[in-house]
Order: C-alpha cells, then sequence, then structure tokens
C-alpha cells in the first residue's frame, strides 16, 4: 500500500557543471557556512547568493545558465544582481590564457565566489598571488606571513584542527607540513578540497595525526595542471565582460558599469526625438516629422488597397498602374 503511494516524479536535474577550467571557484580563507551570512543584502541579491554559495566548484553561473535554473529571475534581473554582489565584495571574475600541449591558447573565465565579503584590496592581493591573511583575527606570532602557497598551506593545516579534533597538529607539525599542503594550493587546488581530503572517511580512533596527514597530503596529492597560464591574469567585469587590470576594474565593474548615469542623446533631452536611426537613447524617439511622414504614407497605401482591392508596388511602375485604373 505504501509501495503504491510513491511518486514516480523525477528528481530535478543537478544544476550544469561548466566547462574544464570555467565555472565557480571557491575564495580562499571563507568563514564556515552561518544562518545569516546573507543578511546584509537585499532579499532578491540574498536568495541569489545563497543559491550560488551551495552550488560546487565548477558550477556554470553565468546570467543564462542561473537564468534557466532559477525560473523566478530573468536575465535582466540576474545581471544586476551580479553586479551587486560584485559590489558588496562576494563574487569577482578573472580571465587568463591557458596552453595545452599543442601549444593551443584558450583563454578561461574563472568566476571566484566568497562566502564572506571582501573589499577590493583583499580581491586584488588574491589575483596577484599575495593573499593576506584569512581576515578571521590578527596574525599570531610565528606565523608565516608571506602570502606564498607555504603560507596558506601553514594556515590551512592550523584550521584543520578546529574542524576535526583528531588532526590536531601542534605549531612545529603545521611548519614541518606547510611546504607540502602548499603544494596542493600550487597545483590549483582550494582549501576546501584540502580540508575535504584529509578528514574524509577517518577511521575511528587516530594515534598519530602528524604521520596520518603527511599520508594523506602526499597519497592524494592533485596532479599537475597540463596548461600553463600566458601572462598575467587579467579581471574581468561581471557587468559586460571587459578585461583589465585588477586597479583598473574597482569592484569588479569597469567605468562604464559603475556608471548611473546613462548617456543621454540631446533630443531625448527635448523631448522631440533627434530622428537618428542609429540613436541608442530609449528616451529619443524619431522625430514628430517622421512620424507624421509615416502615418501619411500608411493611411495612402490603405486607401490604394482598399479602392483597387490589391497591393499596388511603390515607385514608378505603381504610379503607372494607378494611371491605368483611372482611365
Amino acid at each position: 500500500m505504501a509501495a503504491g503511494q510513491l511518486s514516480r516524479t523525477l528528481h530535478a536535474p543537478a544544476h550544469p557543471m561548466a566547462s574544464p577550467g570555467f565555472g565557480k571557484r571557491e575564495a580562499p580563507d571563507q568563514q564556515p557556512r552561518a544562518r545569516g551570512d546573507f543578511a546584509h543584502l537585499p532579499r532578491r541579491e540574498a536568495a541569489v547568493a545563497q543559491y550560488i554559495d551551495r552550488l560546487p566548484e565548477g558550477a556554470d553561473i553565468s546570467i543564462k545558465t542561473l537564468a534557466r535554473e532559477m525560473a523566478d529571475y530573468g536575465q535582466c534581473a540576474l545581471g544586476t544582481v551580479l553586479n551587486r554582489l560584485t559590489t558588496a565584495g562576494h563574487l569577482r571574475r578573472r580571465r587568463t590564457g591557458l596552453m595545452d600541449d599543442q601549444g593551443n591558447v584558450r583563454y578561461v573565465t574563472q568566476s571566484y565566489f566568497s562566502r564572506t565579503p571582501r573589499p577590493a584590496a583583499w580581491w586584488h592581493d588574491v589575483f596577484t598571488d599575495s593573499v593576506p591573511s584569512s581576515g578571521y583575527d590578527d596574525p599570531e606570532p610565528g606565523v608565516p606571513q608571506s602570502g606564498g602557497n607555504e603560507g596558506r598551506g601553514f594556515r590551512a593545516l592550523a584550521r584543520i584542527g578546529r574542524r576535526e579534533p583528531q588532526l590536531a597538529l601542534s605549531e612545529s607539525e603545521c611548519y614541518a607540513l606547510a611546504e607540502t599542503a602548499g603544494e596542493w594550493f600550487r597545483r590549483g587546488a582550494s582549501e576546501t578540497q584540502l580540508a575535504y581530503a584529509l578528514t574524509l572517511l577517518l577511521p575511528g580512533r587516530i594515534t598519530h595525526p602528524f604521520g596520518f596527514v603527511q599520508s594523506r597530503l602526499l597519497s592524494k596529492l592533485p596532479p599537475e595542471l597540463p596548461p600553463t597560464p600566458l601572462g598575467d591574469p587579467m579581471t574581468e567585469c561581471v557587468g559586460c565582460g571587459a578585461a583589465g587590470r585588477p586597479e583598473e576594474l574597482p569592484g569588479g565593474l569597469c567605468r562604464p558599469c559603475r556608471s548611473a548615469k546613462p548617456v543621454r542623446c540631446a533630443g531625448g533631452e527635448r523631448g522631440g526625438g533627434c530622428g537618428r536611426s542609429g540613436c541608442q537613447d530609449p528616451a529619443c524617439g524619431p522625430s514628430p516629422k517622421a512620424v507624421r511622414g509615416k502615418a501619411a504614407r500608411i493611411r495612402r497605401e490603405m486607401r490604394v488597397r482598399r479602392e483597387g482591392g490589391g497591393a499596388t508596388p511603390a515607385g514608378p511602375a505603381g504610379r503607372a498602374r494607378r494611371r491605368r485604373k483611372r482611365r
């Protein structure tokens, strides 16, 4: 009886993943997920940010894909939301060139999302490979403060003990394994991937945390990425996709996308229209003279259709036919 009442409706498909190299990337040193992570954002922006936050790495978070998966918002609304998330410090995009083994170059757009809002200076340090301290507390004495991978490895190992008490390491042990953990970051892994690899399927009792962590760091080390970045990575505007150096895109947006006042046409400001066919100002329509001319032409063609019972071609052929009809 109970089995017959089960619904046969298929589960909704998972969010689509982007092509390799593209898609969502987790920003480093994020705070743990909490209920009020996006309480400082408006309701719509908070809903979209929470949806993106729960997507896995590599998920496609382009405007078209989000609009297709989130039926409540269209592409225009989601474009505005992503711009506001960028201004709030949750989202940045970076464009970088990769070369494969055959020497072919392709440019990929990497979208970095941070649950914790970050200032523009912090994002600049991330994209220039000079990642600052985690930002949770003031740095402790003796902790490596360099922005290199070894410093990131030390901080990641120090936080592992807070996540899993069985893997708590001493300061000297974190120093000893910092270089090995930093190799993970050099190969493109995130701190979330490192912590997941170290804490997945732990045995019931760990008597030697240092040896256990060292063994997993070496056995689960991710492979080297064959493509090599070409030149310096460029930050990409979230609004229009224009590429530029991080200092040229403060807040992750270029100057036209940051501008609040659209460029207005002089005809649109007068209210009469400029009459130009290529004018992009929505407030500047065709001139009154052009509107009256089009209306008169439409009335004339409709009158000819009613009198002649059919369409009359324009030009000399149409005038000749109308003269024959009058005779």
